[in-house]
């Protein structure tokens, strides 16, 4: 089978969506600036008290224009309806929107750019005593729509089972909905948490995205895997003016909009053991937090400087650079390790 002209597809639309994201970057830039749409630095630590080291280390970034995750998540919407007009023109025989596989990680990333756009605006405006949606709100629509994807994927789908690459299926049944739940959460999460430092959660997101296209692709699912390719290009773009120093940041509605996407994507080709080895620098980051948590709450001491675990690396002295790029290369061998794995496991079923 001559499989060319389906790698021009997803390559030909990856680096579309790239070049949409970078044209409309000066336009984002121009607005961000008039409306004063600049990154306010945290007093507040997650455990309730004063953030007075991460605001040293990062009082240097007030101001700096944030909520680039509008479009980034905007120009994949702009590459995805641009289809459907050449599809209208005749130019294309169908659009990517009129393949149904589209619309269920389309509206994940809509639906959780705007409840991150939401908390952003409100960060930036200082609105309300947290600036920002409260964590119990925000957590409720999370689990919410949690609930109304997992009931899309167990009752329309049929999905009830998970794949364990080299194992076989395993039926759960009705608990696919929690674990469903517990990913959209988890993966939406985790991302947020990573993303504290230049290009960082955005390189690891390539990664990620990527290793999904290449198996996407390998399940002779065309359409994701230019999915995949659009979310890569649009990372892309954002990376170019997001290594360090940074020209502008994704904020929370980049950060749960690719996060939540990309586990929706990851039990779409049900890849959910594959998701837990490429996500292992997110998964490490969000234990980081956890493990802070909790040690400062039963024990009163502190197991890092500073957490998520990149923080406490930077208070030791680590440049912003070189974190970013040890947890890049962190994050490739994973990704290489999920890919061989996943890729490897999909012949038993």
């Amino acid at each position: 089978m001559n499989i060319t002209p389906q790698l021009i597809q997803v390559f030909s639309w990856t680096a579309l969506a790239f070049a949409f994201t970078l044209i409309l970057t000066p336009v984002y830039l121009h607005f961000a600036k008039k409306l004063k749409l600049g990154k306010q630095i945290r007093e507040e630590a997650l455990s309730g008290g004063k953030a007075s080291i991460f605001r040293e280390m990062h009082v240097k970034k007030t101001g700096t224009p944030t909520m680039g995750g509008v479009i980034m998540w905007g120009s994949v919407l702009l590459v995805i309806f641009f289809s459907r007009l050449l599809s209208f023109l005749g130019i294309l025989e169908s659009s990517l929107l009129q393949r149904g596989l589209v619309y269920l990680p389309l509206f994940t990333l809509v639906a959780m750019g705007i409840l991150g756009a939401v908390d952003d605006y409100f960060n930036i405006k200082q609105i309300g005593k947290t600036r920002g949606i409260k964590a119990k709100p925000k957590m409720l629509f999370l689990i919410l729509f949690g609930i109304l994807g997992a009931w899309w994927f167990y009752y329309k789908l049929g999905m009830s089972s998970i794949h364990i690459p080299s194992v076989g299926d395993f039926e759960i049944g009705i608990w696919y909905i929690p674990l469903f739940i517990l990913v959209i959460i988890s993966t939406s999460n985790a991302v947020n948490i990573t993303d504290g430092l230049d290009g960082l959660a955005g390189g690891l997101l390539i990664i990620a995205y990527s290793v999904f296209g290449v198996i996407a692709f390998t399940q002779s699912q065309l359409v994701l895997a230019i999915f995949c390719g659009i979310m890569v290009g649009s990372l892309m773009a954002f990376l170019w003016n997001n290594v360090p120093p940074a020209r502008f940041y994704m904020g929370d509605t980049g950060s749960l909009a690719y996060g939540a996407t990309l586990g929706v994507i990851a039990m779409m080709i049900d890849s959910l053991a594959v998701l837990i080895i490429v996500g292992m620098v997110f998964i490490i980051e969000t234990l980081s937090v956890l493990i802070q948590l909790t040690s400062k709450r039963l024990f009163k001491k502190k197991v890092f400087l500073i957490a998520p675990l990149h923080h406490h690396f930077e208070k030791k002295g680590w440049g912003e650079a070189k974190i970013t790029m040890r947890f890049w290369i962190l994050g490739a061998i994973f990704g290489v390790i999920g890919l061989v794995i996943g890729l490897l496991g999909m012949g038993i079923r």
